[in-house]
C-alpha cells in the first residue's frame, strides 16, 4: 500500500495532480481542499490511498490526515465510492461534514451531488457515533483561490471529472458567474455548482 508520496508537483489541476517521485510521475486524484493547499507548493508530501478495483488501480491524495481519514470512513459505507467521497470533500470541509453528521442534518448531506436521501441517512447512521466520540474538529481556515481568466475552464474541468454532463455544467457555471461576477473564488464556484446540480 502507498501511504504517501513525497516529491515535486509537476501538474496541479482542480481534481488531480501529478507528482514526480524518483523519476516516476504519479497521477493522484484530489479534493478541492487539497488543490488549494498544494497550489503554492513545488515540493510536497501527499498523503495517499491506493484504491484497487477489478478494472482500475487509482491513487487518491490529501493534504491533511483529517481529509484522508474522512475519505476512508466515507468509502467504507455501502453506496459511496471514491468519486462520491471526493465530491463530498470538495463540497464541504471535513469539519462541516462531521458537524452535519453529528447534527443528523440529512438535507445538508443530501445536497451534495451523488448523495440521495437513503445514502445520507446511511452516512449519518454509520458515522454519527464515531464522530460524537471524537468530538468536532475546529474548522480549518478557508483561503480563497487566486482569481484568473481560466477560472471558468478550471471549474468546468472539475465538474466534468466529477461526473457532470458538459452542457449542464456549463449552464450551472454561467448562472453562478452571472450572479456573483468575477469576485467569486474557484473553490466557491465549484461548491455552488455541486450544490445546485
Amino acid at each position: 500500500m502507498i501511504s504517501f508520496l513525497k516529491g515535486e508537483i509537476i501538474t496541479l489541476e482542480a481534481t488531480y495532480l501529478v507528482i514526480e517521485v524518483g523519476g516516476v510521475g504519479y497521477h493522484v486524484n484530489i479534493p478541492l481542499s487539497a488543490f488549494d493547499a498544494f497550489k503554492n507548493q513545488k515540493q510536497a508530501l501527499v498523503l495517499t490511498h491506493y484504491h484497487v478495483k477489478e478494472d482500475s488501480h487509482t491513487l487518491y491524495g490529501f493534504h491533511q490526515e483529517m481529509e484522508k481519514s474522512m475519505f476512508l470512513d466515507l468509502i467504507s459505507i455501502s453506496g459511496i465510492g471514491p468519486s462520491i467521497a471526493l465530491g463530498m470533500l470538495s463540497s464541504m470541509a471535513p469539519a462541516e461534514i462531521k458537524s452535519a453528521i453529528v447534527a443528523e442534518n440529512v438535507k445538508q448531506i443530501q445536497a451534495i451531488k451523488g448523495i440521495g436521501a437513503k445514502t445520507a441517512q446511511r452516512v449519518i447512521l454509520e458515522l454519527k457515533d464515531k464522530y460524537k466520540k471524537e468530538g468536532l474538529v475546529a474548522d480549518s481556515s478557508n483561503s480563497s483561490f487566486r482569481s484568473n481568466n481560466s477560472k471558468r475552464n478550471e471549474a468546468l474541468s472539475a465538474l466534468l471529472n466529477l461526473g457532470f454532463a458538459k452542457t449542464s455544467a456549463e449552464k450551472v457555471i454561467n448562472n453562478i458567474l452571472e450572479k456573483n461576477g468575477e469576485n467569486i473564488t474557484l473553490e466557491e464556484l465549484i461548491k455552488q455548482a455541486l450544490k445546485s446540480a
